[in-house]
């Protein structure tokens, strides 16, 4: 039903550093707690809010008008939206669009998403731009500025979280779409590791003419390898990556035996297998337009990406590991290559969902090794 913007109440984003913005409350009534981070994607609000990865943050679109295209059943990335919470300048009440079956508040709100409008996202972007990725409190039950605050540093920091256990799935389970193949040729199955995993990465990979099968966490290598697979994807996921000590020693024991793909969270895990480490960036990456150089043809890609760690180039061992991208907004590490062990990774996300398909052609490069080329 719709409610006329002076009608509907008040809802609060108060940061850790003692910044309150006032908005009204466009979602679900309650209170949350996360980190806040900025979103730099003109599009694909609806793949974002559902998105495992932004687990643990409330997400502030920088584009002014968000909604306006509904939402539908098709482009959710998990069952049900992820973030802890929304900030927008304005939500859409009437979406225009074929494929809508509801307006983007009335999904918030059946999910328990709070969610603020009325906000000056662009002096909060420039906020978090100069102190950095920070705790906040949304809440439309509680509007006392201090209170929230206080709430809001006395919620978890991000460093040290263990996010990607709260979000993978409890039992393995095999992916329903297959590959068309042709004649009698086998599909290679590859094993995908759901820290967090994004459904347009399971669909790539189909394309890409593999069988999928999805394997919780914290699944041992044994266990993998028992299956026989063709090749493992290490997948994006939400949090700090060194925490999952389980999850780099599978991927150190699993690499030389089978082809590895690393994308996000995923790539940071395939870096700490091989000895090297993650620090914190201060504002995280998060959106479909950044800038990344692949090292190895000279190739501009735009990228979409969304997280908020980083594998330190410094700490990889020189010879064996290969740095082969990098952003070009701050240089860090992009992307790495084992040779010798059939593996390699990317920081951003190759499935885009949403964004521009630029790195696409990496899930066939991986069906290439995994078929043994």
């Amino acid at each position: 039903m719709y409610v006329p913007r002076h009608r509907r109440p008040p809802c609060l984003v108060a940061l850790e550093d003692g910044r309150v913005f006032v908005g009204r409350s466009f979602g679900a009534e309650g209170e949350r707690t996360g980190e806040i981070v900025f979103n730099t994607g003109m599009t694909g609000y609806q793949e974002i809010i559902t998105d495992p990865s932004y687990k643990g943050q409330i997400v502030t679109m920088t584009y002014p008008l968000i909604g306006n295209y509904g939402s539908n059943g098709e482009d959710p990335e998990s069952p049900s939206p992820t973030v802890e919470g929304l900030v927008v300048r304005e939500s859409a009440r009437s979406p225009s669009n074929w494929r809508s079956s509801a307006p983007l508040p009335a999904l918030l709100a059946a999910h328990g998403v709070v969610a603020a409008e009325d906000i000056d996202t662009r002096a909060l972007t420039l906020h978090i731009r100069e102190r950095g990725a920070m705790r906040a409190c949304i809440s439309t039950v509680d509007l006392s500025r201090d209170t929230l605050v206080d709430k809001a540093r006395a919620s978890p920091p991000m460093v040290g979280r263990d996010l990607a256990s709260t979000v993978t799935c409890r039992e393995p389970y095999d992916w329903p779409e297959r590959p068309a193949c042709a004649g009698s040729e086998r599909a290679p199955l590859v094993v995908v590791y759901d820290f967090g995993v994004k459904r347009s990465i399971l669909r790539e990979l189909v394309r890409a003419g593999c069988l999928v099968r999805v394997v919780p966490a914290s699944t041992p290598a044994s266990e993998v390898l028992a299956s026989r697979p063709d090749g493992v994807v290490l997948s994006n996921g939400p949090g700090d990556p060194e925490p999952l000590a389980d999850a780099a020693r599978a991927a150190r024991e699993l690499a030389g035996k089978v082809p590895l793909f690393g994308i996000c969270l995923g790539h940071q895990i395939l870096g700490l297998a091989l000895g090297g480490k993650t620090y914190k960036l201060r504002f995280g990456h998060h959106g479909s337009n950044h800038p990344v150089k692949d090292l190895t043809t000279g190739r501009i890609e735009i990228t979409a990406q969304n997280h908020g760690f980083c594998v330190d180039a410094g700490s990889l061992p020189g010879q064996e590991v290969k740095v082969t991208h990098v952003n070009l907004n701050d240089r860090t590490v992009e992307g790495l290559e084992i040779p010798a062990l059939k593996a390699f990774s990317v920081q951003f996300h190759p499935e885009a969902g949403p964004g521009p398909h630029d790195a696409r052609g990496l899930f066939k490069r991986f069906a290439s090794l995994v078929r043994g080329g």
